[in-house]
């Protein structure tokens, strides 16, 4: 796997540098450090001013690429490191597509974060605009140490598929949790709501009763899903809910204490463009790590 690990020195940078380092990477692994020098546009006559503080992150790039270099000193993959001029986002996509980088991995909001939370303009446009998977870590006040928890939230469209292949291709350390959620809107529900609380214990035995059109689907959403991460996970687990799907997204994000919350780049009744909508404020309001898959290529 070739992981772009974006990183300006802030302690976002820092938790997206020690997320990597818990990656079971192997020695044919590789990681970019990558950093981007961005003069602002000079105004008012005030070149001096402009030059001296391009000059200045100029002399400290090698210390911010320094920094991730030391975290990731455990880590067995090839490490090198990449320094480019420019508008970040515009830099770091061109680097992942040049470089054939298979995830970004970047840090959800740069120097002066605030709540860690929150995203940054440069990694929000990095999300949307990236024809490669992002995957944004969100520092929180207690950094996971234990097993990894993963909620998957699918529709089973090509952009979930996507998530999915490479959900199948991190190497997550050893005892990580996956669960796959589905979720049917209530206007799409073609059983009774009596059914509702015993879904999930008697899924197989409800479809028998019903014939519903809707579960049939979950059912082959689940199987499909199953079978893209069979060789990446031992620990899967389902879960269907109803209602609308981003606000069941979030909540079973919050009652799992997932770690990372992954989804497709659109679908999960998302609008046209390079995100849905679902997704762009799942990514916005998700107080964990989110992986955003893609499809699109550049």
């Amino acid at each position: 796997m070739k992981i772009l690990l974006a990183t300006d020195g802030s302690e976002n940078s820092a938790g997206a540098a020690r997320f990597v380092t818990r990656l079971n990477l192997a020695s044919d692994d590789e990681v970019t450090i990558f950093h981007a020098i961005y003069g602002l546009p000079c105004l008012y006559g005030r070149k001096v001013y402009y030059d001296a503080l391009e000059a200045m992150k100029k002399e400290t790039a090698p210390v911010t690429l320094d920094s991730a270099m030391d975290i990731l000193g455990t880590v067995k993959a090839k490490i090198s490191t990449l320094i480019m001029d420019g508008f970040p986002v515009s830099c770091i996509i061109d680097a992942s597509v040049e470089s054939g980088i298979d995830l970004i991995v970047l840090g959800a909001k740069g120097i002066n974060s605030g709540e860690s939370y929150f995203i940054g303009s440069v990694t929000r446009a990095v999300a949307i605009q990236s024809p490669k998977p992002v995957l944004v870590i969100k520092v929180t006040k207690s950094e996971q140490t234990g097993g990894t928890k993963i909620l998957f939230a699918t529709d089973g469209s090509e952009h979930s598929a996507a998530t999915a292949g490479i959900l199948s291709e991190i190497p997550f350390p050893l005892g990580t949790a996956i669960t796959i959620l589905n979720v049917i809107p209530w206007e799409f529900l073609d059983i009774p709501k009596e059914y509702v609380p015993d879904i999930n214990e008697r899924f197989n035995e409800i479809i028998e009763e019903t014939g519903s059109k809707r579960l049939i689907e979950s059912k082959r959403i689940f199987e499909q899903t199953r079978e893209y991460l069979k060789n990446n996970f031992t620990d899967m687990r389902e879960l269907l809910k109803f209602g609308e799907p981003q606000t069941e997204i979030m909540r079973a994000s919050e009652d799992l204490s997932a770690d990372l919350l992954a989804v497709g780049c659109r679908g999960l009744r998302g609008i046209k463009g390079m995100m849905g909508s679902v997704s762009r404020n799942i990514l916005e309001e998700s107080k964990c790590s989110v992986l955003i898959g893609n499809t699109s290529k550049k």
